[in-house]
């Protein structure tokens, strides 16, 4: 495992970790704790499927394949909803900025190695021609 795939990894758990922790925080009714449900879903199933999708791109490998790829961006994302700049706003920042800066560190350092990885992915997909040059 490259030190890349390693880091996104961990920053994989971290959202797990965190989301499970807001969770458990939830259903033992201890605050700060997120809100039973929103506008458009229930609070449970989102954190549910953002763990279940963080979970998935480590067992496929979070930067080795396409599915892992979309699964990790998918996870940065869906964690950000939880973590992202608006809980900058939000009137328990006080009690929450811990686990909101360290998603936000999650988050981006998934697709700071998404990045990476489709750089070095492109740099690698330079054909050459019968000559030796490129192509």
């Amino acid at each position: 495992m490259t030190k890349t795939n390693r880091q996104t990894t961990a920053a994989l758990a971290v959202l797990i970790l965190l989301q499970g922790v807001m969770l458990s925080a939830l259903y033992a009714g201890i605050p700060p704790h997120p809100p039973e449900a929103t506008p458009l879903f229930g609070i449970a199933p989102f954190i549910g499927a953002a763990t279940a999708i963080a979970l998935a791109a480590i067992l496929v490998d979070p930067l080795a394949s396409r599915e892992g790829r979309w699964l990790s961006l998918l996870a940065a994302v869906l964690g950000l909803v939880s973590f992202g700049p608006q809980k900058f706003l939000d009137a328990q920042f006080g009690l929450i900025w811990p686990a909101v800066i360290l998603g936000q560190l999650a988050a981006f350092v998934i697709v700071a190695n998404l990045v990476k990885a489709l750089r070095s992915q492109d740099a690698g997909a330079v054909q050459l021609s019968p000559e030796g040059g490129a192509a």
